[in-house]
């Protein structure tokens, strides 16, 4: 795989690089912070790239700085979150303010993304708590907290959850089917919430 590429930036047509390397021409896609960071250089730069391989094509991807590639790597394994999406998130606030947003549980921050709904929303809010909390990118960030609801369980926590769903926009009936059949042992509102969403991705 390919990890890192240095070379001369001989094209740049947003989101799409290309990257003089001895010669060969690597196409790299790349969010905006990375087009900005680039306009200081000149010369022979160097770009951290994760590499994605799919049955027709070997995709790169290209980053300044490894917070935003360790970003976007968290990101893709979000459920209904792709590459494409992974970029317009970074190519519209930094790591730092993507913490930020997730610590105060901003969908609206969010939602003011293009291609961002409140279903994407909630999705990241909860499961990037958890992929994130306390690693190099978010130290201080706590993981959802168990908390009451958790030893309770049961009906008070499905509730919630359902409730939850119907404000997301999902039609009662709709919040009803993703939550049927969940295990609610050991689950708080927001465990349940997290396993219904995924749910509806499948």
């Amino acid at each position: 795989m390919i990890g890192r590429l240095r070379g001369k930036v001989v094209e740049k047509q947003p989101p799409r690089l290309v990257i003089d390397v001895g010669g060969v021409g690597y196409e790299v896609e790349a969010p905006m912070s990375t087009f900005f960071a680039l306009s200081q250089y000149s010369g022979e730069v160097t770009l951290l790239i994760q590499t994605i391989v799919r049955e027709d094509a070997i995709l790169l991807y290209g980053f300044v700085e490894e917070a935003e590639r360790r970003l976007f790597r968290e990101l893709i394994k979000v459920s209904g979150v792709g590459a494409k999406l992974a970029l317009t998130v970074l190519s519209g606030m930094s790591v730092a303010d993507f913490v930020a947003t997730i610590e105060a549980d901003d969908t609206a921050r969010l939602t003011g993304l293009p291609g961002v709904g409140k279903k994407t929303a909630a999705r990241l809010l909860v499961e990037m708590r958890d992929k994130l909390s306390g690693t190099d990118i978010a130290p201080t960030l706590a993981a959802a907290p168990a908390g009451a609801a958790a030893a309770e369980g049961g009906v008070g926590a499905s509730a919630d959850a359902r409730h939850a769903l119907i404000a997301l926009g999902y039609k009662p009936a709709e919040a009803d089917k993703l939550l049927r059949g969940i295990d609610t042992e050991g689950l708080d509102s927001e465990g349940l919430i997290r396993e219904a969403l995924r749910r509806a991705v499948r």
